[in-house]
């Protein structure tokens, strides 16, 4: 099979012909029709995740097709052990043991790859397989988000990446406000969050014009936490998407004080993905993805990293 693949960390992915996947008992054998390409790819790339598996393929956002024709998912999270404390407390997405799709398992950048059965998602015939693509960890993660943003009326989005155009959509569908922050500058990525339903849209050095009872910091930069903790009403919180982020700078305590609280939301669990893919065609949730074939991966992740995608980008073999 054709797969880009990643050699070592910081290194362009290779276009390189594998053997096909051969899947072992409890998996599944899937023909890739689309991979999403997410922020977490090039945590990866970059090396800021260690122990990466080397050689690999990234990918984690995965709608492939099974030999007897089911059309599936692959999420991030590909195995758990189902025995520790925190698989038998419902918090799988904490297991010591766990493994992870583009990571520690090849993933999606590629035009076949092996699952574990039970960690994948059926898919809707309501999305087709480039808009489904997203849906599986900006949409997954997003979500998980916001339930952790609690019932905050006033919403803010810190970045306006993958998650935060699904996320901004599944607010408004259960009647937040939402306010939206891009980078400084970006006049497009305002105007696209205020098609999305975003009432206000300003920069990340812009303070919003009312105070927040949330906020999601999708961007992983660790300066944004003081800064979204200053918009910040009494009693909000601060919910940190990223599953890394630079240094927090230090700040003072009185942006805390009041009951304000900073929590970060790490990985998905499998009730997660139920929820999410259940309610996302109620909402509609919408995709707005930019496909590029699967030669042009490189090219997709260094327009990510520049912040050069619209929605979200996605690779079809």
């Amino acid at each position: 099979m054709k797969a880009m693949l990643l050699d070592a960390t910081g290194q362009p992915l290779r276009a390189a012909e594998l053997a096909d996947p051969v899947p072992a008992a409890g998996q599944l054998l899937l023909e890739v029709r689309a991979c999403g390409v997410c922020r977490t790819d090039l945590h990866v790339f970059d090396g800021e995740l260690p122990d990466a598996k080397l050689p690999l393929v990234l990918g984690h956002q995965i709608v492939g097709v099974t030999e007897d024709g089911r059309r599936l998912g692959v999420p991030w999270l590909g195995w758990t052990d189902g025995e520790c404390r925190y698989c038998r407390t419902g918090r799988e997405n904490l297991c010591d043991n766990a493994r992870f799709t583009g990571y520690q398992l090849d993933g999606g950048y590629a035009e076949r790859v092996v699952a574990d059965e039970r960690f994948c998602f059926p898919i809707t015939d309501g999305y087709a397989d480039e808009q489904a693509a997203p849906l599986l960890c900006a949409g997954l993660i997003g979500y998980r988000s916001l339930r952790h943003a609690g019932e905050a009326e006033r919403l803010g989005l810190y970045g306006s990446g993958a998650s935060a155009h699904i996320v901004a959509q599944v607010a408004r569908h259960q009647g937040r406000r939402v306010f939206a922050f891009t980078r400084p500058g970006d006049a497009e990525g305002q105007v696209f969050a205020r098609e999305l339903g975003a009432e206000w849209a300003g920069g990340t050095d812009e303070r919003p014009p009312e105070e927040l009872d949330a906020a999601i910091i999708f961007a992983p930069a660790g300066e944004l936490v003081p800064v979204a903790l200053a918009a910040l009403a009494k009693g909000g919180t601060v919910v940190c998407a990223g599953i890394h982020m630079t240094d927090i700078p230090s700040f003072p305590y009185e942006l805390l004080w009041g009951e304000r609280q900073v929590r970060s939301v790490a990985n998905l669990t499998r009730a997660d993905g139920e929820e999410f893919l259940a309610l996302a065609p109620k909402v509609p949730v919408r995709t707005h993805v930019e496909t590029f074939p699967l030669t042009e991966a490189n090219e997709a992740l260094d327009r990510l990293r520049r912040g050069r995608i619209r929605g979200a980008a996605v690779l079809i073999p």
